[in-house]
């Protein structure tokens, strides 16, 4: 009588946790200063007005207000209209 394997390689292996990318806002709402508006893998989305860079590329805001979406030059621009 033969045994039924259980797990295998499959089990072996610890796949890494999510890195929580994406884009945190959406256009219009309303962001306080210092808040991150998308964590992201290279420039994916360029800073615009009142829209700072970290060193992961992660854009957030320098200060409080609605954002805002656009395109220049083909490029996903996310800029932050001051109150």
């Amino acid at each position: 009588m033969s045994k039924k394997k259980q797990g295998g390689k499959t089990t072996q292996h610890v796949r890494p946790e999510g890195k929580r990318l994406g884009v945190k806002v959406s256009e219009g709402q309303k962001v306080s200063s210092g808040f991150t508006l998308v964590r992201q893998r290279g420039t994916r989305f360029h800073a615009g007005q009142n829209v700072k860079v970290g060193r992961d590329h992660t854009l957030y805001s320098m200060v409080s207000g609605a954002v805002n979406f656009s395109q220049k030059l083909g490029k996903r621009v996310l800029s932050v209209v001051a109150k």
